[in-house]
């Protein structure tokens, strides 16, 4: 496993599992499993509704806590300083653990000043040992930067070949935040699957085509949350530290960005907004 180090010296795992909509009973084999395989980083999410599935299987597991790297994240209807106070605690109850490795603020909406000077004082505490966002473009992520004391140790946004997000990148690294990608194969995009370029960097390395995507992620210093509960693919999204992707592959692939999100809209979208703020 290769490590990215955050701006307070905390290590974050390369790859993560993520459990967006598995269920408890995916989640309950798919963990272990994932453990098995080498995996260190889990990532759920309090609007995922399987903090407690990840904690149950974590204790099934017997994984010491400290050899595990576990993120949960903030829903915005639960931003407002007391309000994320109380989130926190509910969080933290259904993994069943005594501190969290990473906090995230999921989406950018509603009071997220309050929630962040909350999670300021969790990482201040000790609950926490950092503290960072998710979905945040570049206004809102400087807009934080600038009125708060600590500066997000991740921004975990939407990353893969048709969405490389250089421009945010560029900005997090100016100020010490780490990008972390999810959906970086593309939320199962058949043009990534079937993209020559991509077929043709596979075949020269014998390899699949996520595992050249996470690789090329890797080597842009992006770590990555990836899903499945397939076991074998579980290990082959983990067998991407043995090679390396050359100059000419990494132009080749940094050519196929289409300046777009995979699901079509981005949280600047007033059609997205208005669909999550129903659930405010």
């Amino acid at each position: 496993m290769e490590f990215i180090t955050l701006n307070n010296g905390v290590q974050l795992p390369g790859i993560g599992l993520g459990v967006f909509r598995m269920t408890d009973e995916e989640v309950a084999r798919t963990v272990p499993a994932a453990l098995d395989a080498g995996y260190r980083l889990i990532d759920t999410a309090s609007r995922y509704y399987n903090e407690k599935a990840v904690g149950a299987a974590l204790r099934s597991h017997g994984i010491p806590r400290e050899e595990v790297f576990v993120t949960t994240k903030l829903w915005f209807k639960d931003h407002g300083y007391e309000k994320t106070r109380r989130a926190f605690e509910v969080s933290l109850d259904n993994l069943g653990l005594d501190h969290l490795d990473l906090y995230l603020m999921h989406q950018p909406f509603n009071d997220y000043y309050g929630a962040w000077r909350a999670m300021e004082e969790l990482l201040d505490e000790g609950r926490v040992r950092a503290i960072g966002v998710s979905n945040l473009h570049s206004d809102r992520y400087l807009d934080l930067i600038t009125h708060h004391r600590v500066v997000p140790a991740v921004n975990q946004r939407e990353v893969h070949p048709f969405h490389q997000q250089d421009e945010a990148k560029a900005v997090q690294d100016r100020h010490g935040t780490v990008l972390q990608a999810w959906g970086p194969l593309a939320q199962g995009n058949p043009d990534l699957y079937s993209h020559p370029v991509l077929q043709h960097i596979a075949a020269t390395h014998g390899r699949s085509i996520p595992q050249i995507v996470l690789r090329w992620l890797l080597q842009r210093g992006i770590p990555l949350v990836a899903k499945s509960t397939d076991p074998a693919r579980l290990r082959q999204n983990l067998a991407v530290f043995d090679f390396r992707l050359t100059a000419d592959e990494m132009t080749a692939i940094a050519q196929l960005d289409r300046g777009r999100p995979g699901l079509g809209f981005t949280h600047q979208d007033p059609r997205m907004l208005e669909l999550l703020l129903k659930y405010a």
